[in-house]
């Protein structure tokens, strides 16, 4: 892998991170500011936190943290999707169920990307010059 645009979990994340940014557009005035700033930031979070953990993908652990933050926000984004459709701020069904199922084959993306790296990935060397 040579760079993070490589990685399906990335991909996957940020263009959900666009799908809920416009949908979110069509919330009712109240909703933009409340529940769609939430879940508009928890969505880029993934995308954020994928990006910053394999920048620092060189130690493992911090790799891992930042992943199972960017687990934690595709689950964060779950439940602010469920909120607004559970309000009636988001009324189109088909969308909310899409998105959420989407959502949620990307936390077990995530999660399975965790072990991976968990089990597979070595720490580098840190140069002494």
């Amino acid at each position: 892998m040579k760079s993070y645009r490589d990685l399906q979990i990335y991909a996957v994340s940020k263009q959900l991170a666009i799908d809920i940014h416009s949908i979110t557009l069509s919330l009712p005035k109240f909703e933009l500011f409340e529940e769609g700033s939430q879940i508009r930031r928890s969505s880029k979070s993934v995308t954020s936190s994928i990006l910053e953990g394999y920048g620092r993908k060189r130690y493992k652990a911090d790799f891992i943290k930042f992943l199972v933050y960017a687990h934690s926000e595709c689950d964060e984004t779950i439940i602010h999707l469920d909120f607004l459709f559970e309000t009636q701020s988001l009324k189109d069904e088909n969308i909310y169920r899409r998105i959420r199922k989407e959502y949620e084959s990307l936390s077990k993306k995530i999660n399975v990307y965790i072990q991976w790296v968990s089990e597979n990935l070595n720490e580098f060397p840190v140069s002494k010059t």
